[in-house]
């Protein structure tokens, strides 16, 4: 393996993460190739208008072409199909366009050098053009646009349902990308008259011009290329061998893990099993990750139908269930169904769960699937903050001045602890916002540095949302392409 690399950095993913750090090495003179497994667009045109078109969320049926529909199991018995974005772009290029930063707590229970709070809002603020608020901490030259719910693309559910919070003394929170409080507020969303701008369309398009930037579509990788203790290059699916001085994996939270896996890093019994060659023995790879547990309370109203260009999450309650100030349960407002003719709801989610899970390769086959287990509500501590988020949602289904009355779950089971917990695990779902399954840290459990460097591995970084160590309060997209200019930073 002792030839030259045909590139200086190679990118596996043009995801959320991915996307920004390519660009931003291109524009700094690298020679970078992106390797995406799922189709690159090469302009907006070529995106399809399910994926252009925010309110839509198409593509996250696992029968969409656009999603890896990814086989999971939310709690023993309880299998679940999570979409994962496949194109160009990433999760960011099918989902709902929630935009939120992570928390200033969030990088305070961390403690990573160099990931505080200050040291990444610059990151933040580079990346953004927030439409509606200014000042220290917002970004108004950034690629990524942000706006929240007004006028037209307001629901009139919207307003009501912040009404509805402060009724129950629930404190406002009109910019939730601030850093202050939790409270109600409108969501920032990247998208902007019913467009969504996802990372690939804001950084990969507008540079795809330069020389010294490659992009190629539907090239999925099999693994990382060592020699010794050293990345070279990836396999691709296809059997092609590519060389870079320096290879980055942004494949995203599953993906990520399983590329290291397949690759011979990880936990040397889990390898052996699986009948892959122990390249290097890292134990905390595909481990102790986390996610946002959730479900979905259904309600029917007779307000007006949404604009067509609506979002449909538009406003949220972040809201401290008793043990964490900064926040610890979610209930969004979604304000069309997710299913035509059907009821719309209140999503209720745990932000901060004390339960992890666990991806494990199955094989060295790198087409088969690794075994993802998100063991939900194995802590008791969870289960509570659950129950507790379905009953605020169920009581601001009742304040007079929220337009909705509640649908399929009665009061004899809201009240009862027990049969509210029955009703939570055959209605349990997923926020599909999984972090922490490369781990950045310095013990022996984490993958990466805080230069996203693995440990024990020469040229091999990791760039997504698997280095958080564990899911923030919010949902993790914005933190997805902050990550990606942070990451430039540190090259």
């Amino acid at each position: 393996m002792g030839q030259p690399p045909e590139y200086d950095v190679l990118v596996v993913g043009a995801g959320s993460t991915g996307s920004v750090l390519a660009a931003r090495l291109a524009e700094h003179g690298r020679r970078v190739l992106v390797l995406e497994a799922g189709p690159a667009p090469r302009s907006l045109d070529g995106y399809p208008p399910e994926a252009r078109h925010a309110p839509s969320l198409a593509a996250t049926d696992p029968a969409h072409p656009l999603n890896w529909a990814v086989p999971v199991e939310l709690r023993s018995g309880h299998p679940h199909t999570v979409p994962r974005g496949r194109i160009a772009g990433g999760c960011g290029a099918i989902n709902g366009a929630y935009f939120v930063r992570a928390t200033p707590a969030d990088f305070a229970d961390w403690a990573i050098p160099g990931w505080s709070h200050d040291d990444v809002l610059p990151s933040y603020r580079r990346l953004e053009h927030d439409l509606d608020f200014d000042g220290a901490a917002h970004g108004d030259r950034g690629p990524i646009l942000v706006r929240r719910p007004a006028g037209q693309l307001c629901s009139p559910l919207t307003d009501p349902f912040l009404d509805a919070a402060a009724r129950l003394g629930i404190a406002a929170e009109p910019d939730k990308n601030a850093g202050g409080p939790p409270g109600a507020g409108p969501i920032p969303s990247n998208a902007v008259d019913g467009l969504r701008v996802n990372a690939a369309m804001a950084y990969l398009l507008p540079n795809l011009h330069r020389p010294n930037l490659e992009l190629r579509g539907d090239t999925p990788v099999a693994r990382v290329l060592l020699d010794g203790d050293r990345a070279v290059g990836v396999e691709t699916l296809s059997g092609e061998v590519l060389r870079a001085a320096e290879v980055v994996l942004a494949a995203g939270s599953v993906n990520t893990p399983h590329l290291l896996l397949l690759s011979g890093i990880g936990p040397a019994d889990e390898l052996r099993a699986a009948g892959i060659p122990v390249r290097h023995d890292r134990p905390g790879v595909g481990k102790n990750w986390s996610d946002h547990p959730s479900v979905f309370l259904p309600f029917r109203s007779d307000a007006p139908a949404p604009h067509p260009d609506a979002v449909s999450g538009q406003a949220s309650i972040d809201a401290d269930s008793g043990a964490d100030p900064a926040g610890d349960v979610e209930i969004l407002l979604f304000v069309r169904p997710f299913l035509p003719g059907g009821e719309l709801h209140l999503m209720c989610a745990v932000q901060r769960p004390h339960s992890r899970g666990v991806l494990t390769v199955t094989s060295p086959d790198p087409m088969a699937r690794p075994r993802v287990e998100y063991r939900y509500l194995a802590a008791e501590a969870d289960r509570r903050r659950l129950r507790h988020a379905v009953r605020v949602a169920a009581e601001l289904l009742r304040t007079d001045v929220f337009p909705g009355e509640r649908a399929g779950i009665g009061g004899d089971v809201l009240g009862v602890d027990h049969r509210l917990d029955g009703w939570i695990a055959a209605n349990l779902t997923t926020s599909v916002h999984l972090c922490g399954s490369a781990a950045m840290g310095t013990g022996p459990e984490s993958v990466v540095d805080p230069q996203l460097r693995v440990h024990g591995v020469d040229g091999l970084r990791v760039a997504d949302t698997s280095v958080l160590p564990a899911a923030p309060r919010r949902g993790p997209a914005a933190t997805a392409v902050m990550i990606g200019e942070r990451a430039a930073e540190l090259f």
